[in-house]
């Protein structure tokens, strides 16, 4: 599993042309799932998402996570983030789950992100638009192998 975390002011989401969902304060996560991930895997992730310091605190030091703060996240799902480019200049997609597996572990993500922050969502397998404010620089890549000599 691979995540890409922005931090955002607000995050506003359209799937084919329409206005689908938005958030305000929090993560814009673009979440990837690799043809080996697993479901088991994403109760530890998500909880890697959710413990992530990175908001200020009153001394102004990135040092609270998005529970703290009240936040909201918006979880995306990219396909793309498992797109090799190596020696070539069309991206390889093949470690990139298929979309029955993909689609299992997003929603597994949904339902243990929900528990603890309001979370939205886009469409699965949909054309999307997303406008943001990003508050930072706040980017981080979060990865979870599923096996221990994974290399993606």
């Amino acid at each position: 599993m691979r995540a890409i975390v922005e931090k955002v002011k607000n995050c506003t989401l359209y799937s084919e042309g329409k206005l689908f969902s938005h958030i305000d304060n929090g993560f814009l996560v673009l979440f990837g799932v690799h043809e080996t991930d697993t479901l088991e895997m994403v109760s530890h992730f998500a909880q890697r998402i959710l413990k992530l310091r990175v908001f200020r605190d009153q001394n102004d030091k990135m040092n609270l996570d998005i529970q703290k703060i009240g936040g909201e996240i918006m979880l995306v799902s990219n396909f793309t983030l498992y797109g090799r480019t190596k020696g070539a200049n069309r991206p390889d997609f093949t470690h990139s789950a298929k979309p029955e597996l993909a689609e299992k572990i997003y929603n597994a993500l949904i339902d243990q992100l929900e528990k603890f922050v309001p979370t939205k969502t886009g469409v699965f397998r949909t054309h999307m638009d997303i406008e943001m404010t990003a508050d930072g620089p706040g980017t981080f890549l979060i990865e979870e192998y599923s096996t221990t000599d994974a290399v993606y």
